[in-house]
């Protein structure tokens, strides 16, 4: 098994689809646990803010596999594969961490190379992960956070429960 952390994300109506993303996640992998909710503003294009969590699970699937998953949730929240990619997003799973897998690929690259420099994915994974370290600097998710958070990026915790 590998423990693999998924950032979920949306603006389209995210308080219907956030918790639909979760239930089937945790319906396709047990024992997934989601951090809170946070909702802040859109990143890299105007629009309506973003309501965001992190997801950690345990997988026996490889990489390719799990990213089909991934995407098939997507489309049951209202994704379509066409969508622009800085443009509002119905739903957004993206993988942060695949156990302590370090690759780059014209597909992915892993850890996911923003993860230390945003709020709205670093926050959410310190708070289910805090002890984890990260692949590539070998300090923990938490040490990372504090560092960030003293560089304030707006972040509201919802009142959204994603774990049941």
């Amino acid at each position: 098994m590998t423990r693999v952390y998924v950032a979920v994300g949306g603006n389209i109506d995210p308080e219907a689809r956030l918790p639909r993303a979760a239930r089937a996640l945790r319906q396709r992998f047990p024992g997934a646990q989601l951090s809170g909710c946070y909702r802040n503003p859109a990143y890299g294009f105007s629009g309506a803010d973003f309501c965001n969590a992190v997801a950690g699970m345990d997988t026996a699937l490889d990489l390719p596999d799990l990213q089909t998953q991934l995407q098939e949730i997507e489309t049951l929240c209202g994704r379509g594969r066409a969508d622009a990619k800085w443009a509002p997003r119905a739903m957004d799973l993206d993988l942060l961490l695949f156990g302590d897998l370090v690759a780059k690929t014209a597909r992915y690259e892993l850890p996911r190379p923003d993860l230390l420099q945003r709020c709205y994915m670093l926050g959410p994974l310190a708070e289910i992960a805090p002890d984890l370290r990260h692949p590539l600097s070998g300090r923990t998710i938490l040490d990372h956070w504090r560092e960030l958070s003293l560089a304030p990026q707006p972040m509201e915790r919802l009142n959204l429960d994603l774990n049941r």
